[in-house]
């Protein structure tokens, strides 16, 4: 694998630049959540048309990530990946100009961009790394969902002191500034600098439609939907939940969310470092086997002991955080010379995921009446995974798949 001629120090630089590009791209990504309030008041919108707004660059995020993944493999991560960050960048400074809904609407697709820069960077980094050693790299790189919580932690004091539309020109400007010292800091990945040197060792990337036809890849889009998209779906929805099933004002309610959101940045290193060790195959199984466990207990309503349910949640976004490192160690096992297209349609599902779940929920409370019924969604979204891996494991007959299957 052409993973092998990068030396370590390239490796490291490689997968420093792209996690703090990754980082920053994701604060840009979640910046609706914050400036999101603010243009509430402002503009007065409905509640579909708030919903709209806050969910539309996480949908388009997602869809990007197709074809963002797929010109990765083709051209290169590192221009890609320069110019994902510029667009997403000049989208988030003119959305500061817009004057009416329709134009918030279409800087938000704009904006949307920024979120389907992890199918680029899984594929730039994964290149820079021998098999052994990508799922650690991929964990590291998938930490710079971290920065989600920067805007959390960060944007409402700007927007408190400047406003939302200097908060978002401020974020707009690092972006490019980030670009710009990606772009002349980082250098070209092994296989893009092999087929641009005309090495007949260089890989070629299979076309979207060859690939996507395979039922394996849509088996970790399944587990990514639950391991991606159910956390999104639920840091979205705890405060809802936490205040109307708990009583808790919002400020509590909020901390315990953000509680929650740590392990999906803290654990992913380490789920990826256990997947080169164990196999994707046994994190992923793992995850899907303690998550049905948690599931379980949230799902019995606990209305006097918060802390019981506390705990079965940390236990469940930790488990959660393992499976989305293990999935994205699968896809360079199978598609090495394919991780963009195939990370970027696993990730794209994942991100469906975070944008139809809560939908979801929403309706299944309104429908139901139970709180817990949430936790009924996510459980069969589990119990389907199993099944489908165990249905695999099945019909194994001897080396027809490697034991990360």
């Amino acid at each position: 694998m052409s993973a092998h001629i990068a030396n370590p120090s390239s490796s490291g630089r490689a997968l420093a630049l792209a996690t703090t590009a990754f980082t920053v791209c994701f604060a840009i990504w979640t910046i609706f959540s914050i400036i999101g309030i603010q243009l509430r008041q402002e503009y007065g919108l409905s509640e579909s048309q708030f919903g709209l707004l806050l969910g539309l660059p996480i949908l388009t995020g997602s869809l990007s990530r197709i074809f963002l993944g797929q010109w990765a493999d083709r051209f290169g991560g590192r221009p890609v990946y320069t110019l994902t960050m510029l667009v997403g960048a000049v989208s988030t400074i003119l959305l500061s100009f817009a004057g009416s809904y329709h134009q918030l609407l279409l800087g938000a697709l704009g904006v949307g961009i920024a979120g389907g820069s992890s199918a680029v960077g899984v594929a730039y980094v994964s290149r820079f790394y021998t098999r052994e050693r990508q799922g650690f790299a991929l964990g590291i790189f998938g930490m710079g969902n971290v920065g989600a919580a920067l805007t959390k932690f960060i944007a409402p004091f700007l927007v408190i002191a400047f406003g939302w539309q200097v908060t978002a020109q401020i974020w707009g400007v690092l972006l490019v500034v980030t670009a710009i010292l990606f772009w002349i800091l980082s250098e070209d990945d092994p296989v893009t600098r092999a087929r641009r040197d005309g090495s007949a060792n260089a890989p070629v990337a299979s076309s979207s439609r060859e690939v996507l036809r395979e039922a394996r890849v849509w088996r970790f889009a399944l587990y990514y939907f639950f391991a991606f998209g159910g956390f999104v779906a639920l840091a979205l929805w705890l405060p809802t939940y936490l205040t109307g099933f708990y009583g808790m004002d919002l400020k509590t309610a909020g901390l315990i969310a953000a509680a929650y959101s740590v392990p999906g940045s803290i654990f992913r290193a380490w789920g990826g470092s256990l997947s080169d060790r164990f196999t994707a195959r046994r994190v992923m199984a793992g995850c899907l086997w303690v998550s049905l466990a948690a599931l379980l207990v949230l799902l019995v309503p606990h209305p006097g002991n918060v802390t019981l349910f506390i705990v079965a949640l940390f236990v469940l976004g930790v488990a959660m955080s393992f499976g989305k490192a293990a999935v994205y160690r699968y896809i360079p096992d199978f598609y090495p010379s394919d991780v963009g297209i195939v990370g970027g349609f696993v990730g794209m599902i994942g991100g469906i995921g975070g944008f139809v779940l809560p939908l979801l929920f929403g309706y299944l409370l309104e429908v139901t009446g139970s709180w817990t019924s949430c936790f009924a969604a996510l459980l069969v979204v589990v119990l389907l995974s199993i099944g489908w891996m165990a249905r695999v494991l099945a019909g194994l007959r001897g080396p027809a798949e490697p034991r990360h299957a």
